[in-house]
């Protein structure tokens, strides 16, 4: 039995019982990252603007949103089960190249720049960035998930030296916290990252390419898991994102 797996506007998307592929648009997606932290009692509406994206009209076609979790809010009451020290690496990072102090939660960038009015001016900033012809090019193609998990395959384009990044994502997570600023509360997430592959630079032929077999969280359905992908510059500039849910079919 044939059928045709939507899988993103302005993307060409091709599905099997086994396998989904789908490419970047030519226009630039927005990578929206959150940091954030459920031991932080400022996080949780930035938790739900992030999650409300799609339906406040901010298209898959027009934004990649990451929620990432870091881990210097464990030491004070609550461990967030989510966290990473990756994550925070990755924020001093974001903020070393902004020329900013200090890093904090919650806090948005944006293409790879920190927006602070992120409640007025991400969708603003958002169609700025969608207005760019893509500096980079993205494909991805996801295998069926099994035990040993899911089979992965990113392609990118792109200058010489710029990074690739790979992530997979977990959406309609709910969390019971016991303790820290948020205790007895329970939180919901969408876009938690919970695997992060180390970047891998593209060559001098324009190219690089990524396979592997990514682990599943437990207990998450796979329909809630995506694959998302970006290609960032060395001087911050993301320079095009996608992602990609898992297309994992029974078969036929």
């Amino acid at each position: 039995m044939k059928f045709i797996l939507f899988c993103l506007a302005l993307t060409a998307c091709a599905a099997n019982a086994q396998t989904c592929t789908a490419r970047s648009p030519a226009h630039t997606v927005a990578l929206v990252e959150l940091y954030t932290s459920e031991g932080c009692s400022s996080c949780p509406p930035a938790d739900r603007y992030i999650s409300d994206l799609r339906g406040a009209g901010v298209t898959a076609a027009q934004a990649v949103p990451l929620s990432l979790h870091v881990d210097y809010w464990n030491a004070i009451g609550w461990k967030d089960p989510f966290s990473s020290a990756v994550f925070t690496e990755r924020q001093r990072a974001l903020s070393d190249l902004a020329h900013t102090r200090t890093i904090y939660t919650p806090e948005f960038f944006v293409g790879g720049r920190e927006l602070r009015n992120w409640s007025g001016g991400l969708r603003d900033e958002v169609k700025r960035i969608n207005a760019r012809p893509a500096q980079a090019a993205i494909a991805i193609t996801l295998g069926r998930a099994t035990t040993a998990g899911l089979p992965v395959e990113v392609t990118a384009n792109g200058p010489n030296g710029a990074l690739l990044h790979v992530a997979l994502v977990h959406n309609k997570v709910a969390s019971r916290v016991t303790a820290g600023e948020n205790g007895g509360r329970t939180l919901h997430h969408d876009y938690v990252v919970r695997q992060w592959l180390a970047p891998m630079p593209i060559g001098r032929d324009g190219r690089v390419q990524v396979k592997r077999a990514l682990p599943l969280p437990g207990g998450a359905p796979v329909a809630d898991l995506a694959v998302t992908a970006f290609v960032q510059a060395a001087q911050g500039e993301v320079l095009q994102a996608f992602s990609l849910p898992v297309c994992d079919r029974p078969a036929e």
